[in-house]
This record gives structure tokens, C-alpha cells and sequence, in this order.
């Protein structure tokens, strides 16, 4: 009898355990309630996919050492299904569930912010690029065949996430609908959608909408029960606006600017902490609830930096580097943002808020002589056919390069324009080197010189530069998207060869010799290390291209700045020898580079 009572017992403290570790976050009026007691989210943002998988827990520890009790995780759609139906939640930093176990097990909240949608300065705001190879597709709404994917993808995340509900004895307390829909679209039937297929797979908490704090925005965005996330909110009159829109629930700053982002050909973003300080006063003495968007930035490795647009002939991509201005840098230090923000929280919570735990150690490295063994000329394979020129998304690329050729018939020199050349377009004629085309301010127009040949050889190669995440301008395919014209006769018959540049056609890499002026040249370096650490790769004697370390894309540089300097995480270098490739569309000779140990 005494044998079966032991077992019994085991089951039944199992089960009570469990079942004491359930929680119910709900919605009332005025605030949001934990198992019914009023709760005040302090939280902080930040992005597993942008993250070190191996510095996960360091952030979170980080996080709550300056006094948040929450995590606000974005989790990007393409990112997870790269090509359709194919799902990777286990893999590197694709694992979410697992960030979100460590959450727990830190003793953090988590509020999800699963999109499908969700800007985030991420590569077509974490929607799949697959979607644009159909032509007249439209995202963000009722289009069935958009739809269609994004009810796979929501109940292929919801398995990942349900038994990580706080109703399941998980941390995931609150889960968002779209991001920001307000700025963008009105469709009521397509959010109630969302709502829909999130409760149908299971997901039975409270959800959130996040919009700017102005009453069009928080109509057109904001589905009644959900509470009203402000982005951000700083004052009694953004509140009451919510109030305003719906009284019967709950609201908060859902993204609150410790920080600002950055594009290529900008100063650095450092927004005054003077005005921090004032909004953060406001919302912990009036005990608001807040998300700060984000406490940590990370990085936007390989291809992922996304791209902002106001116009038809604007284009603003993101840098490599997603620092932010953040309270927690790029590799994860602490900033004087930091203490001034965990000592104003710290003056306001009644928990005990941790030490702040020591950041990893960042590590020089010494001068690297490169030298050039192939170009991007010598990795030409079998061309697709094609009568005018085709988007990167026709043939399955998301972004990296792509080689546009044909020869020259009738019209042989004048004006030749590229409609339109997303992003970055270097042209050719004959092999040497004409002029570079940029898709931002709308001059698309070069001149074509003269050639000795019967039949000029015009090759355009044309840089994806990530696709716009935010705004109307939505829908932007790579390459060129339209046609090529001189002097206003349209050209035909092109081949067209992709060049991903991901890090599989890294490895595919075969030495030879470059050709074609030095341009679009592959220079290689090894390097020893005695000790690994986090580094930023010093890029600033080189022109614009991408960077691998042992076959990691750490992204792109570009000597227009405000960024020169790549983050390595310490994890991806190794003792011993570690090699450099690095691809540079300009560069015509051999340059060392180094490894620095901060951003700037």
C-alpha cells in the first residue's frame, strides 16, 4: 500500500504545482489585473532574432536588472518561414519558445507581438517576400491568397506558444493584433480576422492593438475588447484619447522611445534623455503600464534590415547595426541610458530589482591583410530567359544580388533609365564599368557611351537593399522591377542570373581570377586568435558591399556611413584561425581590416 501511496502523492504535488503556477491576466476598465490584482507592466523590448542565441539570458538578465518586470519579444513571419510551408522554430535563434522558457525562468512576463505584420525596422516589416511573386497581391487585408498564408503561419506559431500561455503556466500574458494598422489601413474585417484565427488555435488571452495616439489612427487600428496600446503615449491627453475611443479598457504606452533607428547616410540617432526622463516620470508617477521600444536593439544580420519610404521616389534602407540608441548597445553593455532609467524605476517598484549583471568582454583585433580570389563575375550559373527584365521575387531570391543582360540592338549610346532600379544598380557596357544608378530621389537616368563592338554586352547588376517596412509603399519588389529603356526604346531579351549571396553561395565560392576592372570583387583573410570575444569589424577602407566570418552574413556596410564598424558576437569567432570574406561592389584593390571593440 505504502508503494502505491508515493507515486500518488508525486502525481498530486505535480499537479498542484502546475496549477499554482496558472495565471489569469485579464482586462478591467481602468487596468490591466494578474489574478485579479491591478498589475503595471514594466516592460522592455527586445528581439530574439536579432539576438546571439547564446546571449539570450544575458539581455533578459539585463532587462530585469534595470527594473522591468516584462518582455516584449517581435516575432518576424519571414524569418520563420523563409519559403512557403517550410517552418524553422527550433534552429539558432529561430527558437522562440525556448526565449521564451528562459523568460520564465528569469522570472519575466512576456507580452507577444506575433504579427503577422509588425514593421520593427525588419525586412518587409517580418512578411514573407515569397508572397510577392504574385503579381497583384495585397498585404494587410482580406486578400484570400495573403490570407491563405497567414493562417498557416498562425496556427503553425500557435503550436509553439500555446503551452507558453500564462493560462498554461507559461509567462505570455498579453498577445498583440497587427502592429500599428491605424497608420496604414482601415480594414475592421481583417483585424476581427486575426482575433479570430489566434482564438481558434488556442491562444486565449487578452490582446492588444498598438497605434499612434491620434483619434484616426486609434479608430482605424483598435477592435473593441482589445486593449489600446499608444505609440507612444506621454501625456493625460494621449490617454484620454484612448479613453475616447473605448472607455471599457485598459491602456498603455506600448512603445515608449528610449532610442531612435538610423538608415544609411544619416547621423547616428540620439535623441535627448531629457525628454526620456520626462516621459518616463509621467508614466511610473501616474502608474502607467509601458513597453520600452527597445531596451536592446541588437543586430539586423545578413539581410534582414528593412527600409522606410514616404514617396514613390524616396528610399531610406536601415543599417546593419539595430544599437538604437538603446539603454542596452549593440553588445549588450549597459549605457549611461541604462542607470538613469533603473534608478528612476527603482525610485517608483516595490520588488527587488537585481544587480546589474557584468556584460561580455569585447576584444581587439589586429590589421588583416585581404587579398581578392574571385568576383562576382566568375559566379555566373545558367540565366533565366526572359523577354523584359523580372523582380528578384519572380525566381525565388529575397534580396542579395542579381545580374540583368542583354545586348544592345538599334539604339547603341544616349540616355539609358532604369524604371525602377530597387535598390542599388552598378552598369556595364562591355564589360567596363559605366556609373551606378540609386533608387532614392527618382534619377534613374545614365549616360551610355559609344561602343567599338557590333554588339554591346549591357550587364546591370543591382543590389537588394531591404524591402520597405512600413507605409503605403509596402509592396517593393527587387531588382528592377519594370523595364530598361535608351533613349526611350524599351530593351528586350535579357538573361537574368541570381546571385543570393546568402551564406550557402558563400560556400560554393571557387578561387579565380576577377575580372571586370576589379569590380564586384571577393577578398579573403584569415586571422588567429588566442582568446574569442565580441568585436565590431572595421570596414572604413572599403567602399559598399557584405561582410561573412566563418560563413556568418554579420550584413552590409557602406562607406556613406554613419556605420563603418560590423558586430561579430564572440560566438561566432573561434580559437585558433577564423576567416574573413568580404564582397566589395567598388574596390579595386586590397585593404586590411581590424577588429574594434565599440560601435564608433
Amino acid at each position: 500500500m505504502k508503494k502505491l501511496l508515493l507515486p500518488l502523492v508525486l502525481v498530486l504535488f505535480h499537479i498542484t504545482c502546475f496549477s499554482q503556477d496558472k495565471h489569469i491576466f485579464s482586462l478591467s476598465k481602468n487596468d490591466f489585473l494578474l489574478d485579479g490584482k491591478p498589475f503595471q507592466i514594466i516592460s522592455g523590448e527586445m528581439h530574439p532574432a536579432r539576438i546571439p542565441r547564446e546571449y539570450w539570458r544575458d539581455r533578459i538578465r539585463m532587462t530585469k536588472a534595470m527594473g522591468c518586470n516584462t518582455i516584449a519579444v517581435y516575432i518576424f513571419w519571414n524569418y520563420h518561414e523563409a519559403t512557403p510551408g517550410n517552418f524553422d522554430f527550433k534552429t539558432g535563434n529561430h527558437d522562440i519558445a525556448e526565449f521564451i522558457r528562459i523568460c520564465k525562468q528569469e522570472g519575466m512576463w512576456v507580452m507577444l507581438r506575433p504579427g503577422p505584420y509588425v514593421c520593427a525596422e525588419w525586412d518587409f516589416g517580418g512578411l514573407p517576400s515569397w508572397l510577392l511573386k504574385t503579381p497583384d497581391i495585397k498585404v494587410r487585408c482580406m486578400d484570400s491568397r495573403y490570407m491563405s498564408a497567414v493562417s498557416r503561419y498562425v496556427a503553425r506559431l500557435a503550436t509553439e506558444v500555446k503551452p507558453l500561455l500564462c493560462t498554461n503556466g507559461g509567462p505570455i500574458i498579453m498577445s498583440q493584433i497587427e502592429n500599428e494598422y491605424g497608420s496604414y489601413a482601415n480594414d475592421k474585417t481583417y483585424l476581427e480576422t486575426l482575433r479570430k484565427l489566434w482564438l481558434q488555435n488556442g491562444i486565449n488571452i487578452p490582446f492588444y492593438t498598438a497605434d499612434g495616439a491620434t483619434p484616426y489612427m486609434l479608430e482605424a487600428g483598435n477592435i473593441d475588447g482589445a486593449a489600446i496600446g499608444l505609440d507612444s503615449g506621454t501625456s493625460d491627453a494621449d490617454f484620454q484619447r484612448a479613453t475616447d475611443r473605448n472607455p471599457n479598457v485598459p491602456s498603455f504606452s506600448s512603445e515608449t522611445y528610449p532610442g531612435w533607428l538610423t538608415h544609411w547616410k544619416e547621423k547616428w540617432a540620439k535623441p535627448d534623455t531629457a525628454d526620456l526622463k520626462k516621459e518616463m516620470t509621467y508614466l511610473l508617477s501616474h502608474h502607467k503600464s509601458f513597453n520600452l521600444y527597445v531596451i536592446h536593439g541588437g543586430t539586423n544580420f545578413g539581410f534582414t534590415a528593412g527600409a522606410n519610404a514616404f514617396s514613390l521616389v524616396e528610399y531610406q534602407p536601415d543599417l546593419t547595426s539595430y544599437d538604437y540608441d538603446a539603454p542596452i548597445n549593440e553588445q549588450g553593455q549597459p549605457t549611461p541610458k541604462y542607470y538613469l532609467l533603473r534608478n528612476l524605476i527603482m525610485q517608483y517598484v516595490k520588488y527587488k530589482v537585481p544587480e546589474v549583471p557584468k556584460a561580455a568582454e569585447a576584444i581587439s583585433i589586429a590589421p588583416v591583410t585581404l587579398t581578392p580570389f574571385t568576383s562576382i563575375w566568375q559566379q555566373l550559373g545558367k540565366p533565366f530567359l526572359s523577354p523584359q527584365p523580372q523582380p528578384m521575387e519572380y525566381y525565388g531570391q529575397n534580396q542579395g544580388l542579381m545580374l540583368y543582360r542583354t545586348k544592345l540592338i538599334g539604339h547603341k549610346k544616349g540616355t539609358l533609365t532604369i524604371t525602377e532600379p530597387h535598390d542599388y544598380a552598378m552598369i556595364f557596357l562591355d564589360g567596363k564599368f559605366i556609373d551606378t544608378v540609386y533608387r532614392a530621389g527618382g534619377k534613374w537616368s545614365i549616360k551610355i557611351p559609344e561602343s567599338s563592338n557590333k554588339n554591346p554586352v549591357l550587364d546591370i547588376l543591382v543590389e537588394g537593399m531591404g524591402h520597405i517596412n512600413f507605409a503605403q509603399y509596402m509592396i517593393d519588389r527587387k531588382g528592377i522591377t519594370d523595364r530598361v529603356t535608351l533613349n526611350g526604346m524599351t530593351l528586350m531579351d535579357w538573361q537574368i542570373y541570381p546571385l543570393p549571396m546568402t551564406e550557402d553561395f558563400i560556400k560554393t565560392l571557387k578561387p579565380v581570377q576577377a575580372e571586370n576592372e576589379g569590380k564586384g570583387t571577393f577578398f579573403k583573410g584569415t586571422f588567429d586568435l588566442q582568446k574569442t570575444g565580441d568585436t565590431y569589424i572595421d570596414l572604413s577602407k572599403y567602399s559598399k558591399g557584405i561582410i561573412y566570418v566563418n560563413g556568418h552574413n554579420l550584413g552590409r556596410y557602406w562607406n556613406t556611413g554613419p556605420q563603418q564598424r560590423l558586430y561579430c558576437p564572440a560566438s561566432w569567432l573561434k580559437k585558433g584561425q577564423n576567416e574573413i570574406i568580404v564582397f566589395d561592389f567598388h574596390q579595386d584593390k586590397a585593404e586590411t581590416v581590424s577588429g574594434k571593440t565599440t560601435l564608433e
